[in-house]
Parts: C-alpha cells; structure tokens; sequence
C-alpha cells in the first residue's frame, strides 16, 4: 500500500469514527426512548393515548403551532419590508425585531404574566382606568389564557422569521424592483407582486422552522397555561418526567408525534436543498428598496418592539424593585432588597456561574465540531453517504423538540454505561447537541461565502491543509465565527427546556432557578433573576459583537 492510500484510509476511518460519535451523541437517547415506548406491548402509547384529555392536548398544540406560525409569519415579514425601507441614519432600527432572540424566552414569558395577569398585571390595571372597563374588577386581558399563549410565542417566532426574510431580501435584485416602479408601481404594490413571491422559497424554509419551534413550544405553556389546565404535548412530557417513578415510556410515547414530524420535515429539506455548494453565488446588484425610504417603517419597527419586547421588561424591571407584587406601582418603596438577595443566596449564583461556564464551553466545542462538519460537506466529495448521515444527524436537534432530547439525555445518562446525571457535563453534552445545526449553518455560510479561491492559492504554495484552515480560512471567517458564538451563547444562556429536564438539586442554571421561584410564588426575585439573565445574555452578546463585528446580529 501506498503511502497516499494509507493516508486516505486513515482519512476515512477519522472520518467514520467522528461520524458514529456524533451519531451516537444525537440518536442513541431519542432511540433508547423510542424503545422504551414500544416495550410492553406499546404500554406507553397505550396509557399515553387513552387518557381523558388527550385529544384536547393534540388539539392545544397544533393550535398554539399554527396559531403562533401565522402571527410569525405576518410580523416577520412585515418588518423585514420596514427594514428595507429604512433612511440610512437609522438603519440601526434593523436590530430592534431580533431582541426576542436576545431576551430570554423564560424572562419575556414571565414579564407579559406580571403585564397581563387578571388582576394584579400592571397592563390590566392601566386598562381598567379607561371607560371601556371601568367596571371590571380583573382583566380585561388574560395572559394565562390559549389566544394570549398563541401571541406571545407568535412575537417570539416572529424574530426567526424576520431574520430568514430579511436575509431573503437583501439576495433579490435591484432591477426587478426598479421595472416594476418604472411600469407604475407603488412601493407597497412592488413588494406584493415582486417581491413576495421571489421570497416564497424562503418563507418556506423559515415557516418551517418556525412550526417546528411552535410544535415544539414548552416555556410559555408551562409558566402560563399550567394555572388553567391548558396543556400541549410538550407540557404532558414533562408531567411524566417530574412523577415519581419517573414514566420515560410514557414521555417518549407522547413526544412521538412530534419527533416524527420533525425528522420528517428535517429530511424533507435536506432533499429539496440537496448540495448547498449550489447556491455559491457571485457578482450581481444587490438589494435596493424600491422607492424613498420611509420614516413609517421606522415608526413602525419602533411601536412593535415597545409593544412586545421592551414592555415586558418594564413590568420586570417594576416588579423587581418591588417588595411583593401589586398592580398599583409606587415609586418610592422601589429598593434594591431582590437583587441584594440574588447576590446573598449562594445558590443563585452558583447557577449563574454554572450557565456561564456551561454555554460558554458548549460553544468552543460546537463550534469545533460546526467546522469539520462544514470542512467534510464542502470538501470530501468520496464519501458520499456518510456526507448524506453526518448531514441528517446534526439537523435533527434543529427537528426535535428540545424536550424530547431532555427526556431522552435525562434517561440515556442516568444509567450505565456513561452516568452524567448530577454533573455538570450533562449539561454540556445536552447543549452541544441543541447546537450543532446552528455552529453547522453558520461555518458552512461562512466556507460557502468565501468559495475555494484562498484555499486554492494556499495549496498551490505548498501549505498543508490544516495550515491553511489556521492561517488563513479561520482569520477571514472572523465575522461568520462572531455571529456563531453570538447566536449560541444567547441561545444556550437562555435554553430552559432541556434543562429543566436534566438538572439536578445541585447542578442549576438561571432558567431552572427562575422557574422554582415562579412555582414558590416568589414572583419579586423571578423578575430580578429575569433581568439578571437578560444582562449576562447581552455582555455575551457584547463580547460576540467585538469578535465578529457590530454587525454580528444580522449574520444570526
């Protein structure tokens, strides 16, 4: 044997090894679940689908999918259109719509309660003031009811959406748009007839992503629809894992539909994508909006940011001043006691220190593991179905709802032969998972941006691969690893899904904290630990920024 031959078996067994590891990682939890519910004679589907209110739960979730998905997609797109249609002097407006990616979920979920609470919500309290509802005594807005769960995950999918389209629009020509203003049409009629349907490939994809996330939604019917009996599939999952005994097999049984619609729907896009290398484009005139940039649009972005983001907050930031929660706010008795006591109590700093460090490791590895993924789909062409597995393997995470691979870790990992359950590195290994198809996309879009032209000239040199990845591909893909890291740590510091799932008594993060709080009623400290989380997520954010630019957000 040769010594190039050596070299490339060796090549491919590194290449097979990291496969199966990855493999392994992803699969084996959700497998050993999908076990469990068969076991028995199906004793798990049998208990989890002859149950009184199962078909209200079936019900519940796909209303609160669709529901949120139509909400996503009709804000989304709108203020992707207001965004192209900014005066230069304020297209900083651009980053106002992504802030719900940036705030924690759990923190604004919590913020609409204290804004919408029957009657002590500072919103409802301000409402009932006006003549409309003078004589009601609660309400007249309830956040723990279906419509106002289904609107609040719709503002949340909104910012996914809104990133897919504005993306979306910046790739369509310039002159598409000028032919259809020089043949008479208005700016709005341009984007409904021009502009619309060439986005129709990415509200596709990013429709899809956003039922996957509605499907799969668990933070706001947990906080909100538990004090009203509303419950989705995910919520029931949890039921089953937080009993004692624990009934994984019940759990997965229930998680089932979702998992399948999910890898369905990730195999699905894998076929209709197919090479992504086809989509390497050069040269042509950008995107230029049609028409003279309008001050509406900014008004617009504005009022809708206020309304959905920052009023939330407000409420956090008023009852975290506050000693107990009222709906008549009094400025003078605001004190510093919460946020005092956050700092006293061990136990919440410790899981601040946990979700820093844990999200913070998560990420170098994922973003280790994104690049080779994207170094073997661009390069090695031979391997052609393990290119095809490697591919499905770390887009599935992106597919399944993040508590079926709670349920599934919380099983595989507590139990030989790999115990992680109580340490830390459970929740590593869940968060690494959670990651992969983001650290993909984004070291992929970076590889495909910059085409194979340096990486050619460095070959030709006489450079060594991995010279030239450490010399020269890493250094220019800076802003592709900025808005990775970006994208990642604020995901991970806010991720309460999966771990409420595997925590344990000892092993806390700031969203499982939170939520023991909201449980105790201790609702002063669980808006102080909101904004607390809402800080550490921007500083992340911050240092993301000084590594990839200031424009990291928009590479999200």
């Amino acid at each position: 044997m040769t010594r190039w031959s050596r070299k490339r078996v060796w090549h491919s067994a590194l290449l097979v090894l990291f496969v199966a590891v990855l493999a392994y990682l992803v699969l084996v939890p959700l497998a050993r679940l999908q076990v469990l519910a068969f076991a028995e004679g199906g004793r798990g589907y049998r208990v989890a689908y002859s149950a009184q209110y199962v078909g209200i739960t079936i019900r519940n979730t796909l209303g609160l999918a669709f529901g949120s998905l139509c909400i996503g997609l009709f804000f989304g797109t709108l203020l992707a259109w207001w965004a192209s249609r900014l005066p230069p002097r304020l297209s900083f407006l651009r980053m106002l719509p992504v802030l719900p990616i940036v705030v924690p979920a759990v923190a604004i979920v919590s913020g609409w309660a204290f804004l919408l609470s029957p009657r002590p919500g500072y919103l409802n309290a301000i409402l009932r003031l006006l003549p409309w509802w003078s004589d009601l005594t609660e309400g007249p807005a309830d956040a723990y009811s279906v419509i106002w769960i289904i609107l609040i995950t719709g503002f949340s999918l909104t910012a996914f959406v809104y990133l897919f389209v504005s993306a979306g629009i910046q790739n369509i020509s310039a002159e598409l748009i000028e032919a259809a203003r020089v043949h008479g049409a208005s700016a709005f009629g341009s984007f409904l007839r021009v502009t619309l349907p060439l986005l129709r490939p990415v509200l596709l994809y990013g429709g899809g992503i956003a039922l996957l996330l509605g499907l799969g939604q668990f933070t706001a019917p947990l906080l909100l629809g538990t004090n009203r009996g509303v419950s989705v599939l995910t919520t029931d999952m949890y039921a089953a894992v937080s009993q004692s005994p624990i009934d994984y097999a019940v759990a997965a049984a229930i998680g089932s539909p979702l998992l399948v619609f999910g890898v369905a729907i990730v195999v699905i896009q894998k076929l209709l994508l197919g090479n992504q290398a086809r989509f390497v484009t050069h040269g042509g005139r950008a995107f230029r909006v049609a028409g003279k940039p309008s001050a509406g649009a900014a008004v617009g972005i504005v009022v809708y940011t206020v309304l959905t983001t920052l009023l939330p907050i407000v409420a956090l930031v008023i009852l975290a001043l506050s000693n107990f929660w009222s709906p008549r706010v009094r400025v003078e008795r605001f004190t510093l006691d919460n946020f005092r006591q956050i700092i006293a109590e061990s136990g919440i700093v410790d899981a601040i220190v946990t979700s820093v460090v844990a999200s913070f490791v998560s990420v170098l590895i994922a973003l280790v593991i994104g690049f080779i993924v994207a170094c073997v789909q661009l390069r090695m062409r031979r391997h052609r179905v393990l290119r095809m597995v490697l591919d499905l393997v770390v887009a599935l995470p992106l597919g399944v709802p993040a508590v079926i691979f709670g349920a599934g870790f919380l099983f595989a990992y507590s139990q030989p032969p790999l115990i992680l359950y109580g340490t830390p590195w459970v929740l590593v290994v869940v968060y690494v998972t959670l990651m992969l198809p983001f650290a993909t996309r984004m070291m992929l879009s970076g590889m495909l941006q910059l085409g194979e032209a340096y990486r050619e000239a460095a070959r030709t040199s006489g450079a060594s691969a991995f010279k030239t990845d450490l010399r020269i591909i890493l250094p220019l893909m800076r802003p592709a690893l900025g808005g990775a890291t970006a994208l990642m740590f604020v995901l991970l510091m806010q991720e309460f899904t999966a771990s409420v799932l595997v925590r344990s008594p000892n092993n806390q993060v700031m969203g499982t904290v939170l939520f023991d709080y909201w449980g105790n009623g201790g609702f002063p400290l669980v808006a102080a630990i909101a904004l607390m989380m809402t800080c550490v997520t921007g500083a992340g954010l911050f240092c993301a920024m000084l590594i990839g630019g200031r424009d990291v957000l928009n590479k999200m």
